[in-house]
């Protein structure tokens, strides 16, 4: 009987660190973010602007539905809200395409695209988890020049959305 209890803690132990490695984990508030043209804190993971925390969890800018702020809400985060930071400006055309990127995809009521505080789309997820990435073709109206936009992704799951804002100027 001992020999089979040393096998059996023998083999327990080389296959623990395989199944540490290999089982699903959870998700630390880590969700998505709009990725192109580069959002504040996709420009923060690329390097692009120097920032705190937001470098490590550009996806994780996640707030209740309903703010139009760049953080979300989120004091850890609030150095998306400067607009003196240096964020790269983006040109676009009045007619843009927006990308998200999902790091965990949860069931999406909508997506709302601000301009200056301005809503200019509303796009339904009809209560479905999105692909890994979604585009939408965002008419941004009539607005020229350097503008602010707000990207909302509003969750059909919770009560909270994520937030990215994109710097452009548009042609």
């Amino acid at each position: 009987m001992d020999k089979k209890r040393k096998i059996a803690a023998v083999i327990g132990a080389g296959l623990a660190p395989v199944l540490a490695l290999t089982l699903p984990t959870g998700s630390a508030s880590a969700h998505g973010y709009v990725n192109a043209p580069a959002s504040r804190q996709a420009q923060c993971a690329q390097g692009t602007v120097s920032c705190g925390e937001i470098k490590w969890e550009p996806q994780s800018v996640e707030g209740p539905k309903g703010l139009r702020s760049c953080s979300g809400g989120n004091a850890r985060f609030a150095e998306l809200n400067d607009d003196s930071k240096g964020w790269r400006v983006h040109d676009v055309s009045r007619t843009q395409t927006f990308t998200w990127t999902f790091t965990a995809r949860h069931r999406t009521l909508n997506y709302e695209y601000f301009v200056d505080g301005t809503k200019v789309a509303t796009i339904d997820g009809g209560n479905q988890q999105p692909p890994a990435t979604v585009s939408h073709q965002v008419n941004l109206g009539s607005a020229t020049g350097r503008h602010k936009v707000l990207a909302v992704w509003n969750i059909g799951d919770t009560a909270n959305a994520f937030y990215a804002c994109i710097d452009v100027n548009i042609r």
